[in-house]
């Protein structure tokens, strides 16, 4: 048994995540139409209708544009919490009873072989809640869209095997760039988006000798680029004693799939 993943789409503009073993097939969030979610699984060879469920983190567009439209389409079970979906539900559009399942805050749930765990994040949404991914003793952790990394968390996520992990932007770039300065505020604040640095401090405090794989995610069109967020993750981590290759994300094309061995 084992657990595969690819990012299929991590950005400003639009976010989703599968992850996969040998008896389940999960996607995390669907922050980009049907048509492109459609692609995104083509470019993986992964059939959208063999999906067994999918979890929401919160509701914003960039994380359920196309959510309603692929849960309609293929008759997929959405596990979100209780807030979230009330914040969301006009969003998606109509979705059968049968098809709405609760995900509570800070709860682990079984989905056949693999073990779900929710934590809970600082983010601007009603509820937000990211996940970790548990299968034959390997570990995978998601965390984006946070405006710091609580203690809490670094507990909940350590020691992963493989981490898709937030470099949103770089600080200087914000700060000089063309934003209004209630945004930059905003994205710069405890419930707003990880920096480049912020990352590499929090990575740093949580890999172990299992880490394997770390992908940087949710970089900002505007205010970060691919090699900065690099350099400068791969700059704390270097100065802390620890080399491991950095993967990039993009907003629209899916990583490869990955097998976490």
């Amino acid at each position: 048994m084992t657990l595969r993943f690819s990012v299929l789409a991590s950005g400003s503009t639009g976010n989703a995540f599968y992850i996969e073993s040998d008896k389940e097939k999960l996607l995390v969030d669907a922050g980009l139409s049907g048509r492109q979610m459609d692609r995104l699984f083509g470019e993986v060879a992964v059939d959208p209708s063999s999906l067994t469920g999918i979890l929401v983190t919160h509701e914003h567009s960039d994380h359920i544009k196309g959510l309603g439209i692929i849960a309609r389409k293929y008759n997929l079970p959405i596990y979100a919490n209780e807030k979230t979906w009330n914040a969301m539900e006009d969003a998606i559009g109509t979705i059968s009873l049968d098809q709405k399942f609760h995900f509570g805050m800070e709860e682990v749930k079984t989905f056949g072989d693999i073990d779900v765990e929710s934590f809970g994040v600082s983010h601007d949404a009603v509820e937000p809640m990211f996940f970790t991914f548990r299968n034959d003793g390997k570990k995978v952790a998601l965390v984006t869209d946070l405006g710091y990394v609580s203690e809490r968390i670094k507990r909940t996520v350590e020691n992963a095997d493989a981490y898709i992990f937030e470099a949103n932007h770089d600080v200087a770039m914000l700060r000089m760039g063309r934003y209004p300065w209630n945004v930059k505020r905003r994205i710069l604040s405890d419930s707003g988006h990880v920096s480049n640095e912020d990352c590499g401090i929090a990575l740093s405090d949580l890999i172990s000798n299992r880490t394997s794989r770390i992908y940087l995610a949710h970089l900002s069109q505007d205010n970060n680029m691919k090699d900065l967020a690099r350099m400068s993750v791969d700059h704390i981590l270097t100065e802390r004693g620890i080399k491991l290759d950095l993967c990039d994300t993009d907003p629209k094309t899916p990583t490869a799939l990955y097998e976490v061995g």
